[in-house]
């Protein structure tokens, strides 16, 4: 037999979001395509990492992360979430949000678990699942503030459907899900006894007095769910790579067995920015985040709009999924390299979201860049309405 990929690594697709970033560069336009989030890194995280490298803090940490990090994020679960976690035994540390949920379903889930999904999904979420051997089922959401009927995830449940994936507030869409639609989720979780992986990365980032709901806090919820995040969107440090995984002791003890084998510890001295970060920073710093955010926010969805986009302005995180239906191309991909062509401004093809041809009219637009790019950016969106 000759050399091939694996089966398994033969269903996972190069990233959409990183393809677009590549022909940005090419073509030296703006890129609104990929969330790195190029502001500037908050001071005391800076120094935070920057002293722990002069006080020798560069070795091997412990499998699930440095103490004091693992302390400063329960005290933020318990003050922020409404959750309870005991840094010594439910805490794990990694690489990333994207690390946090790969070792948390490699260690939870068996080859043909299937596991619901709300789409439009991020991609990273869906190659994650392919990547064990799980099984995405997808519930659908419906433009363009993002609704679905909880029916429809009643009939997804099989006897193989093992987790619910969240995804809040959500990327690409902005969605916040409501605490009435995640206790009507945690119900269901607990009646088919179903895991609930949550992704809450951009729980900073919500607008319009929306308030972000960890369904981990749910009483339903809390034994099963197991709760991802990280800093690399607040904090500025999207290469930093450091998130972390909050669940009930039980699963945390074999979501870190997991971190150990795949990156044995997340950065030893970035782990000490963030905790100085979590620690220093208070409610300020948060606020004018949202404040910021939200301006930028209005600065996109304005251009965006009389530049013939539907749209609803995202009640969360920092991405506008917009109907493109007006730009030239057969697909979503070809309306996205028309518009960078022709405007120089990235954006994703919504394809990247969807399973299936309904994300072809879509275009996905980030917007966490500084002001004077976006004004740019949203100058030239104005610009290529005119000429099409």
């Amino acid at each position: 037999m000759p050399l091939s990929l694996s089966r398994r690594a033969a269903r996972i697709a190069k990233a959409e979001i990183r393809n677009m970033t590549v022909e940005c560069e090419r073509v030296g336009g703006i890129n609104l395509a990929q969330g790195v989030c190029d502001l500037p890194v908050p001071p005391p995280v800076a120094s935070g990492a920057e002293d722990a490298i002069r006080g020798g803090g560069n070795a091997y940490t412990r499998h699930d992360g440095i103490a004091r990090l693992r302390r400063a994020i329960a005290g933020k679960m318990q003050a922020f979430n409404g959750i309870t976690a005991d840094p010594e035994t439910d805490v794990v540390v990694s690489a990333g949000s994207t690390g946090a949920l790969f070792c948390a379903v490699y260690a939870l889930l068996d080859p043909g678990d299937e596991v619901i999904l709300f789409e439009p999904y991020y991609g990273y979420h869906v190659n994650t699942l392919l990547a064990v051997d799980a099984v995405p089922k997808y519930v659908r959401m419906h433009a363009p503030d993002w609704t679905y009927d909880l029916e429809d995830v009643r009939r997804a449940i099989t006897p193989k459907t093992r987790a619910i994936l969240l995804n809040t507030p959500g990327n690409p869409t902005g969605k916040v899900y409501s605490r009435d639609e995640l206790t009507a989720l945690a119900r269901l979780a607990a009646e088919h006894d179903l895991f609930v992986f949550t992704d809450e990365m951009y729980e900073y980032f919500t607008y319009d007095g929306t308030a972000h709901v960890s369904i981990g806090a749910l009483p339903e919820a809390k034994d099963r769910t197991i709760t991802i995040s990280g800093y690399s969107k607040t904090f500025n440090i999207t290469g930093w790579r450091i998130g972390y995984a909050v669940a009930d002791a039980r699963w945390a003890e074999m979501i870190g067995y997991v971190n150990d084998l795949v990156y044995v510890c997340a950065p030893a001295p970035l782990q000490a920015g963030v905790a100085a970060g979590i620690e220093r920073l208070g409610r300020d710093y948060y606020d004018t985040l949202v404040t910021d955010f939200r301006a930028k926010r209005e600065t996109l969805c304005s251009a965006l709009r009389d530049a013939g986009f539907g749209l609803a302005s995202p009640r969360g995180a920092y991405y506008v999924l917009a109907d493109a239906s007006h730009v030239p191309g057969a697909d979503s991909k070809e309306k996205a390299l028309r518009l960078l062509r022709d405007a120089r401004v990235a954006s994703v093809p919504g394809a990247a979201f969807f399973h299936d041809q309904a994300g072809e009219r879509f275009l996905r637009f980030c917007f966490a860049k500084e002001d004077a790019e976006l004004t740019e950016a949203a100058e030239r969106l104005l610009t290529f309405s005119a000429r099409v």
